[in-house]
């Protein structure tokens, strides 16, 4: 498992490369569609500040749209002995805890590191699982804690909305702005500005889709290491399973924070999911439960 670590460690690396790359290409673009210099380095100086924003906002972000309310013990003693239990047996910080009120059972790690993390459930999970199956869950998210995913999924997420940004920005610059008169009639720049502005984000969504796969895999695993209790991680994802209804307001921009997918269910929506499909997450357990 230590091995699997250390490769989505690299693995994240390069894909964090591949969007510095990306993000260098459609400013280039900019550059010699305008043939200005200084738009491609405003272009990346706007990337960069964005991205550090989006990083050290990311729990105000995560919170303000999941609609997370942070709780203390006597809110809800189960839940929050559950967290407090796991944070003294993995060593780590007692993270901050949210409840997300609605029924469809899921919940989430955030934060940019151990010391700043928070941890939420829906009411719908803290209400359909059991003991067992709620702290193999939550054990799942303090995994993403201990691994520091959270602070990989804070930076791939702050670099996909660096893409979303400039994409958008790209389009409005082609059919509102005003080009350079040399420019003008020619076909190369409305090209070269389509294709960055269609394309960016769909590789933005592939390299986030292939970040969160693996780490959920790992995630699993390492929530059973923690518990000692592979059946109780299982029964978990059997009953996320079973309970198919999307979440009442989440969006595509928090699909990869959350242990199951909170959209609604389609043929799209699980080709592009940055989930694993739970059977081969149930797959993989089963296979590997003398090995824990």
């Amino acid at each position: 498992m230590y091995k699997q670590i250390a490769e989505n460690k690299r693995k994240t690396i390069y894909i964090i490369f591949g969007f510095v790359v990306m993000i260098g290409l459609i400013a280039g673009v900019f550059a010699y569609v305008y043939q200005d210099v200084w738009v491609a380095v405003w272009t990346i100086v706007i990337a960069i500040l964005y991205a550090v924003f989006q990083y050290y906002m990311s729990n105000s972000v995560a919170v303000a749209m999941t609609g997370a309310k942070e709780i203390v013990k006597k809110d809800n003693p189960r839940f929050y002995n559950i967290v407090e239990n796991l944070s003294i047996t993995t060593g780590l910080t007692m993270p901050k805890v949210y409840i997300v009120d609605d029924k469809a059972p899921n919940a989430f790690a955030s934060g940019r590191d151990p010391k700043h993390a928070i941890v939420a459930a829906t009411t719908g999970l803290i209400d359909v699982m059991d003991d067992k199956e709620l702290t193999a869950v939550m054990a799942h998210e303090m995994s993403h804690v201990k691994n520091y995913d959270i602070r990989v999924s804070m930076i791939v997420f702050g670099l996909t909305c660096v893409v979303g940004l400039i994409s958008d920005l790209a389009f409005r610059m082609m059919f509102y702005g005003n080009r350079r008169r040399d420019n003008e009639g020619s076909p190369v720049g409305y090209v070269l500005i389509l294709v960055a502005a269609i394309l960016s984000p769909i590789f933005a969504s592939l390299a986030q889709m292939a970040v969160s796969r693996q780490r959920e895999y790992l995630a699993d695993a390492s929530a059973v290491n923690i518990t000692r209790y592979p059946d109780g991680m299982i029964s978990a994802l059997k009953k996320l399973q079973s309970h198919t209804q999307p979440m009442k307001s989440q969006n595509i921009a928090t699909e990869a924070m959350w242990i199951n997918n909170p959209l609604r269910k389609g043929f799209f929506s699980n080709l592009f999911s940055s989930h694993p499909p739970i059977e081969k997450r149930i797959e993989r357990l089963e296979h590997g439960k003398k090995g824990f």
